[in-house]
């Protein structure tokens, strides 16, 4: 198990950008697949990126595609999310988690999946 801390939510306007951070503690981070979901008010936590153990595959839910983009620094132990042209249905507690082991491109994660979760940070989206 990793601890997991995220960063650099907030509050932006319809088409604006977001950088999430997800910090990893222990000497092993390079041997987690790392995502990211999302969670609003009365819905399910949903896969929304991720990520391979070396950083050269990835995958996307298709609400995100073409404007998220996961990248990871396993030197600094660090998982990123770049959000471009954020629109108001982004609006999100937004999660980091990881799971010991590859990762599969093609598979539907769910949050079953995943082992270690950070506490989350808010994204808020205006119209």
């Amino acid at each position: 198990q990793v601890q997991l801390v995220e960063s650099g939510g907030g509050l932006v306007q319809a088409g604006g950008s977001l950088r999430l951070s997800c910090a990893a503690s222990g000497r092993t981070f390079s041997m987690y697949t790392m995502t990211w979901f999302r969670q609003a008010p009365g819905k399910k936590r949903d896969f929304v990126a991720g990520i391979s153990r070396g950083g050269l595959s990835t995958s996307y839910a298709d609400s995100v595609k073409g404007r998220f983009t996961i990248s990871r620094d396993n030197a600094k132990n660090t998982v990123y999310l770049q959000m471009d042209s954020l629109k108001p249905e982004d609006t999100a507690v937004y999660y980091c988690a990881a799971r010991e082991g590859p990762f599969s491109a093609n598979y539907y994660y769910t949050e079953r999946d995943f082992g270690s979760w950070g506490q989350g940070t808010q994204v808020t989206v205006s119209s």
